[in-house]
């Protein structure tokens, strides 16, 4: 569905990506693990249009989308949960929802029902400005906004950042919940247990390489893995 192929990524003279190749198979969630800076939020970015890549290639079912702009990715059907949620806080979390339908002309009701089907919380706090939601609720609304464009492929920056661990259970319940539902997920996380654990393919990036790869299974239970990334 997805195929990275030898992309680099430049920040003034710096390269953060250092030609990594990987292939987000259709309804997989596949995960990027690594320590800061090692180049995980770029690939997204990058992905998603909003970094301009030096090199290499992003195929998207057979068709080049290298460069193209982040609109353009989202109407192939690929979209972001930006790191850091970014919600509007000066807009209800109704409001904040139909944003993420920006390109859509079309019905949004069930949509939106599956969206609080997802997030009861949500659908109790429609008329709520998102600026006075909870950490866990701007990242559910971050994601529920992010679906609201039918997404084939739903790439996740960091969704468990800063969540109490009880939050973060369900988040990644509900991971595997829009999963379920046919959505292919790539997930960039810091918590690498929890990402692993979820994922059925793996890669490991250090310093702007992929230098592991493999199984979600297969990564838990590899030893230099559980020494850099699982404490143990």
């Amino acid at each position: 569905m997805l195929k990275i192929r030898d992309l680099r990524v430049n920040y003034g003279g710096i390269e953060a990506v250092k030609g990594i190749t990987f292939d987000v198979p259709e309804k997989s969630i596949v995960t990027l693990i690594g320590a800061n800076g090692a180049g995980k939020s770029t690939t997204l970015r990058t992905i998603s249009g909003l970094v301009k890549p030096s090199g290499g290639n992003i195929e998207w079912n057979g068709k080049d989308i290298t460069g193209i702009s982040s609109d353009q990715v989202v109407k192939q059907g690929i979209t972001m949960v930006p790191e850091g949620r970014r919600v509007f806080a000066d807009l209800t979390v109704l409001e904040n929802l139909k944003i993420g339908a920006y390109l859509r002309n079309d019905d949004l009701t069930e949509d939106l029902k599956w969206v609080f089907d997802l997030f009861p919380r949500l659908k109790e706090r429609s008329w709520q400005y998102a600026g006075t939601l909870s950490g866990g609720e701007q990242q559910m609304l971050a994601v529920g906004r992010a679906l609201m464009s039918r997404p084939e492929v739903l790439m996740m920056d960091e969704p468990s950042l800063g969540l109490a661990p009880i939050i973060v259970q369900d988040i990644f319940s509900i991971i595997r919940d829009i999963h379920e539902k046919g959505v292919t997920i790539l997930l960039v996380e810091q918590n690498a247990n929890m990402a692993l654990k979820t994922a059925d393919i793996g890669y490991v990036l250090e310093t702007g390489r992929i230098t592991m790869q493999g199984s979600g299974k297969e990564l838990l239970n590899n030893e230099d893995v559980k020494k850099a990334y699982l404490g143990t």
